[in-house]
């Protein structure tokens, strides 16, 4: 009883503090939570830029309910620990009424808990490998079956059947390189080899060894981070550049490219539910904004796409609710639609963005030339039904 009692006054503590402190007359405070240093600032910096250019772009038309966002931005450093102490605090001791951030699933899985202890919501903005659903996070990033599968169907209609799975050793790699597995063996197709390095890991010299002696097609790469500089650059001087042996990657986009040398990278492939390079007028003026804004050379990714649109799906939210609770916002999120550069897209019930996948081959310019896209937008599935067949995700 006195533990109940414990978790029930935990609880109301909680729903105290929010409706006090989230937002002071005429404001409202929200979380910005990206890597701005470490491995991970690579590609969360860019994301930060997206979410805080969101901001700026509504506050300049009148705000949300008539309050001016306040962001308060921290500093994850790559490190799943810190991305939960950060949450606590913007939670706890800034009162935000929502957060936007994260990018490997380590991070997210580290603010998991957070946002269900505090009943907040964390708005998350990058594909990742399924297997997860919670009411505290809206999902923008792809699903499974909404970027690696089709990327897995796109390569064997293209020919390949002999598969190696390089990725960096945590969660999102190797849940993702199980469902692929999976599939792989599913379609009578062959799994030639498997690796992971430590996030943030530069020594490959084992790793190509092992690609040589498996002789694959292509090699599906869930590496994150700077540690693909590494990986590409010890692939060339082993004489193997995408040119010669094909890499479909999940987690470089325009930024990282242009980041690592597009040279190095040119000719390989990826799988996103966004390219710099999609056509139509609501892409191209989030293009012109962002580099407007940035430097007119910055490149624009997938998760900053998702980080953007994130922050406009919470306003909307939030006046359609006519409340910055987070359990009301979340409910009035779904379904609802969303103007973004990707054209309009929604979150199903399940809390998950539905989207378009594509596949990309990388120019000499840096930007990616789609290869292939789905018929239409893909409804999201958080438990890959070939992996996982006994899970299913009901929220609302």
């Amino acid at each position: 009883m006195k533990q109940a009692t414990g978790l029930l006054t935990g609880a109301l503590l909680a729903t105290a503090a929010f409706s006090v402190g989230a937002h002071a007359e005429g404001t409202v405070k929200v979380g910005v939570l990206q890597s701005l240093s470490g491995t991970m600032a690579i590609s969360e910096v860019t994301v930060k830029n997206a979410e805080m250019m969101a901001i700026d772009e509504i506050n300049a038309a009148g705000g949300v309910m008539g309050k001016k966002i306040v962001p308060v931005v921290e500093d994850g450093a790559s490190d799943p620990a810190i991305f939960a102490q950060k949450a606590t605090k913007l939670i706890q001791d800034d009162k935000v009424a929502t957060v936007f951030g994260g990018w490997t699933s380590a991070s997210r899985k580290a603010m998991l808990p957070v946002f269900q202890r505090t009943k907040n919501l964390l708005w998350y903005p990058v594909q990742f490998e399924g297997n997860e659903c919670s009411p505290n996070i809206m999902y923008s990033g792809a699903q499974p079956n909404q970027q690696i599968v089709p990327s897995l169907k796109w390569a064997e209609k293209a020919g390949y059947k002999k598969y190696f799975l390089i990725g960096s050793d945590y969660v999102f790699p190797r849940t993702a390189n199980l469902i692929l597995k999976k599939h792989i063996a599913k379609d009578g197709l062959k799994t030639v080899g498997e690796q992971y390095v430590p996030l943030g890991g530069t020594d490959f010299s084992a790793v190509i060894a092992k690609i040589q002696a498996a002789k694959p097609d292509i090699i599906f790469n869930t590496l994150n981070g700077d540690s693909n500089v590494s990986f590409f650059k010890q692939m060339a001087a082993a004489g193997m550049s995408p040119e010669k042996l094909p890499v479909m990657s999940f987690s470089i986009g325009e930024q990282e490219a242009q980041a690592m040398g597009t040279k190095l990278v040119q000719d390989s492939f990826a799988g996103w539910n966004y390219f710099e390079s999609l056509p139509g007028a609501a892409n191209k003026k989030f293009v012109a904004d962002y580099q407007a804004k940035f430097g007119k050379n910055a490149a624009i990714t997938d998760p900053m796409v998702h980080g953007y649109l994130d922050v406009y799906a919470w306003k909307a939210a939030v006046e359609k609710a006519k409340s910055f609770n987070p359990d009301k916002v979340r409910a009035a999120a779904v379904g609802l639609k969303i103007a973004s550069p990707m054209g309009d897209v929604h979150f199903a019930q399940n809390q998950s963005l539905v989207q378009t996948a594509y596949v990309g081959k990388l120019q000499p310019d840096g930007q990616f030339k789609i290869e292939w896209k789905s018929d239409g937008a893909i409804q999201p599935d958080p438990y890959d039904p070939v992996a996982f067949p006994n899970k299913s995700c009901k929220l609302h």
